[in-house]
């Protein structure tokens, strides 16, 4: 049976019986391995879901002597047991590293990848053997990080990647003879300290800020994508249905992919709140069930590989480019928020005609005083701003509101007696942003509204698509950055996204990203060929 695990609950492991270590068979004290990767070439998602609910899903259908890899931990969590890697108690660590090495010795695996990301987002590996496992968990493997975009410059180019034990988990697509797991890491330099490169430690620093005020950070977000009949650029891409909205079809290929992956993360752990056909031909949507922020990031480069991986097993191509279709809506990724303090949503207030805490109402207020300036974190290619134009569904304005999906910042509408679910959407991102760097910059807005008290403006009570520039601005609404150029300009003005992101990433991604807008700007298209050239 495909089977895999967060085994969030690694911790219970280590008092059910004695550990079966796997033994490095090298000598500990000759030094740590160096390994040189490739270069790079409305429902019930409002409430954080504990790990009981989710394994109840997936492990009976467990033969009883397996059910144990698949357990998860209690996602609600007081603002004391936020997931911090480097602020664990060592006993509980090394509790889940045991478990881990167990785990890997008794289901025969043969290889564990280590997952990170550069600072894009681009998924980045290195395999090891489980020989080496115990000491990549006790002092990381190191790596050339100079081969990686945005990571070390080569006269500094070591680093070391530590795996977090909490994120190991099987990989159904790798059986048979040949197990495979991954676990996600987190990057240091060689001294132990962070490494100011990686968009792990990027959002652990965000969230850290929260845990400090007694928040924890949730999020859910919507992840919309397409299936393409192959990833060719010389020609415009083939869709494999002409369907919409909540299409039901029998024996459509996309459908039958997008249930895979469905299923394919329910056996990894990952619970899906639902699936569906998007607007646009063979678009689709997979809605995922409220986390802490963390976990989330991790799933959402999780999804993108297993939708990716599903799609070529099938011979085909699933793309999370933003706008890859002309004349339909692009791809976002509407993210659902919240901050609870232990049990408590703090975003709630029954006796509030919003239904907002003033919390939530200045947390609203951070994300839409600073959405201009972030916008270039959330939206980070060229592509990204076809997607964000009028008549498309996508927010082009800075506004909010309870009910109308052309604001910037959406308030659900909860249940009769379900305050817990309160919570906003943020509709600005799309699935192409490193979601660690996305949730730490809206985070980070989000509570200077809280930190400063700002005032939340007047919601939204019209169409903004269908209102003149000038009715707009008699508003006192502002509009998004219409470009990767104005969104740049934005960010490099703002105090706020250099201080969540640090001076190294914040560096680098501008630098990175005003040197995509010049190849963009100096590139004659095909536009540009079929309107001037005949008549110019």
């Amino acid at each position: 049976m495909l089977l895999a695990s967060t085994c969030r609950t690694l911790s219970r492991a280590g008092s059910d019986r004695t550990m079966l270590l796997v033994r490095s068979r090298r000598d500990k004290s000759s030094g740590i391995h160096r390994v040189r990767p490739p270069a790079r070439t409305p429902g019930r998602r409002h409430r954080p879901v504990s790990g009981a609910a989710s394994q109840a899903a997936i492990s009976p259908a467990l033969p009883p002597c397996e059910r144990h890899v698949n357990r998860r931990t209690e996602r609600r969590r007081t603002c004391d047991t936020v997931s911090v890697a480097h602020q664990e108690d060592p006993a509980t660590m090394r509790s889940q590293q045991e478990y881990v090495l167990r785990t890997v010795e008794e289901r025969g695996i043969r290889f564990v990848q280590l997952w990170f990301t550069d600072v894009l987002g681009t998924p980045k590996t290195f395999s090891i053997t489980p020989a080496e496992l115990e000491n990549a968990l006790e002092e990381g493997m190191t790596f050339d990080g100079s081969a990686i975009d945005g990571f070390s410059r080569v006269q500094e180019s070591d680093v070391l990647a530590r795996p977090d034990a909490k994120t190991f988990q099987l990989l159904p697509w790798h059986t048979g003879d040949v197990p495979v797991a991954r676990v996600f890491c987190d990057l240091f330099n060689l001294d132990g300290t962070p490494f100011e490169g990686c968009p792990r430690h990027v959002l652990r620093r965000a969230l850290d800020r929260a845990r400090e005020r007694g928040f924890t950070f949730f999020a859910s977000p919507e992840i919309e994508y397409f299936y393409f009949a192959d990833a060719d650029p010389s020609r415009p891409p083939v869709t494999l249905d002409s369907g919409s909205y909540f299409e039901l079809t029998s024996g459509d290929l996309g459908e039958e992919i997008r249930r895979q992956t469905v299923l394919t993360l329910e056996d990894m752990g990952i619970p899906v709140e639902h699936a569906q056909h998007e607007d646009a031909p063979s678009q689709h949507e997979i809605d995922l069930r409220y986390t802490d922020a963390l976990t989330m990031a991790d799933t959402v480069m999780t999804v993108r590989l297993v939708a990716k991986e599903t799609a070529q097993r099938r011979g085909v191509h699933a793309s999370f480019m933003p706008k890859p279709l002309a004349g339909v809506q692009g791809s976002g990724m509407h993210t659902h928020l919240s901050l609870f303090e232990g049990d408590t949503n703090a975003f709630a207030d029954t006796g509030d005609p919003s239904a907002l805490s003033p919390v939530a109402r200045q947390f609203v207020a951070g994300l839409l005083r600073h959405a201009p300036e972030i916008t270039a974190v959330t939206n980070q290619w060229v592509n990204s701003y076809k997607r964000m134009v009028a008549g498309y569904e996508a927010p082009i304005h800075v506004s909010w509101a309870r009910n109308n999906r052309s604001a910037l910042v959406r308030v659900p509408v909860v249940k009769p007696g379900k305050a817990e679910s309160t919570r906003v959407e943020y509709r600005a991102p799309d699935p192409a942003c490193n979601p660690y760097l996305a949730f730490a910059v809206i985070l980070a807005a989000g509570l200077a509204g809280v930190e400063n008290g700002y005032d939340l403006p007047a919601e939204a009570t019209t169409n903004l698509f269908e209102l003149t520039p000038q009715e707009l601005a008699a508003e006192g609404v502002r509009p998004l950055p219409g470009s990767l150029n104005e969104a740049i300009a934005e960010m490099e003005l703002s105090e706020l996204v250099a201080d969540t992101l640090g001076e190294h990433v914040f560096e680098w991604f501008v630098r990175n990203k005003r040197a995509e807008w010049t190849a963009y700007k100096t590139h004659v298209s095909q536009f540009e060929l079929d309107r001037y050239l005949p008549v110019l």
